[in-house]
């Protein structure tokens, strides 16, 4: 297996058992199980060839209705969180000067995520901790209907906590580095 598919492998098993394992996104299942997401792994290393994936990618949802939705996994390179926020940051301003705003919008996942004002050992920041740094590319159109019946963002955040709370840091730190390892 090429580090590649290691890296895809680990982040779809992430998916099933952390995201909706524990229901931390009451929209990823539908698009699981019929396997409507897309797995596009950047090894370069290098942020101008991360966000020219990015931007492939959103041609590629465009263009593309059978796929739901396309997480971008990188591995060489935004491996330090600042430095991963500086990527999203990037990404987010080419979605707007690419004309991709209002159609698709970023969520983002990385293994050291931490929320501003938490506390950095709060099992909180794992309802966005991913085995690799990921960019999460959503159609807005999708959001927008799978919203209509479900509770509020806000109602799903707070949820999100209390379960990440229940199952508790050390459980949760454990989980992610058997999935990186490709041991989860």
């Amino acid at each position: 297996m090429t580090d590649n598919q290691r890296v895809a492998a680990a982040t779809r098993d992430w998916v099933e058992k952390v995201v909706i394992g524990y229901n931390f996104c009451p929209f990823a299942k539908p698009v699981f199980t019929p396997d409507l997401i897309r797995y596009e792994v950047d090894d370069s290393g290098n942020p101008a060839d991360i966000l020219e994936t990015v931007y492939q990618a959103c041609q590629t949802l465009r263009e593309s209705p059978e796929i739901a939705t396309t997480l971008v996994i990188f591995y060489r390179c935004g491996n330090d969180f600042d430095d991963y926020l500086d990527i999203l940051g990037m990404a987010e301003r080419l979605l707007d000067a690419s004309g991709f705003s209002g159609e698709f919008q970023l969520a983002s996942f990385h293994p050291d995520y931490l929320f501003e004002g938490e506390d950095p050992d709060d099992a909180s920041h794992f309802t966005n901790r991913s085995p690799w740094p990921v960019l999460h590319i959503i159609r807005e159109k999708d959001i927008e209907e799978a919203m209509k019946n479900k509770d509020e963002s806000s109602a799903i955040y707070e949820r999100n906590m209390r379960k990440a709370a229940s199952l508790g840091s050390q459980h949760l730190a454990q989980l992610l580095a058997s999935l990186r390892q490709g041991q989860g």
